[in-house]
């Protein structure tokens, strides 16, 4: 009975001082623990970011990089201000000096009698010769009709039809002509009249 009571108590000393050890042991580690906290600048409690390994893997086997902390570039910079240099259209070319002199206008021939003499005449001379053009096609369709009447061939007549058809539109075209021209010379007469222009300027 009595070794009984004996190896108890022995056994209870025996763990009351390993509890005893186990506290002194967590005691002296917490306080190496914020010892060491506070040497690297961290208050007890905020522990630092704990990298995993999975925060390994994805970064390549190196913990991830700080966030970047540089300054950004201050306004007005020269790299700022570099795309506004770039984007700023060119200068306009300067605008011609109102002032500027024009070149002068061609002057007008004087409307003397040289002038009077030789506009008539060019304008009468225009008519004579569309009048005789229209003479000419007149004789030419009279002949293309003589030989269409005394051909018996059909493929020669429509070849001298064709030949006629065209000679005739030609002619309506100068008779159009000589139209426009004697309204031509009627307008000079006048203007001329309006300008007191004597009537021997314009024989």
């Amino acid at each position: 009975m009595r070794k009984g009571i004996l190896a108890a108590t022995c056994l209870a000393a025996v763990l009351l001082g390993a509890v005893m050890v186990s506290a002194q042991s967590l005691a002296d580690v917490a306080r190496a623990e914020e010892a060491r906290r506070k040497a690297m600048g961290k208050a007890p409690g905020k522990a630092g970011k704990v990298y995993t390994n999975d925060d390994l893997n994805k970064s390549g086997g190196a913990p991830p990089p700080p966030p970047d902390t540089a300054a950004k570039p201050a306004e007005g910079s020269t790299a700022s201000n570099g795309g506004a240099a770039a984007s700023t259209p060119a200068a306009a070319a300067p605008a011609p000096a109102a002032g500027a002199a024009t070149p002068p206008a061609p002057a007008e021939p004087p409307k003397d009698e040289k002038y009077w003499r030789a506009r008539m005449t060019n304008a009468r001379a225009a008519l004579q010769r569309s009048q005789a053009f229209l003479d000419a096609l007149q004789s030419h369709i009279n002949g293309l009709w003589a030989e269409f009447t005394s051909i018996d061939d059909p493929i020669q007549r429509a070849g001298i039809e064709k030949k006629r058809n065209e000679a005739i539109a030609e002619q309506d075209r100068v008779k159009a002509d000589i139209q426009q021209q004697t309204k031509a010379i009627a307008a000079v007469e006048e203007e001329a009249r309006r300008a007191s222009v004597p009537p021997g300027w314009l024989r």
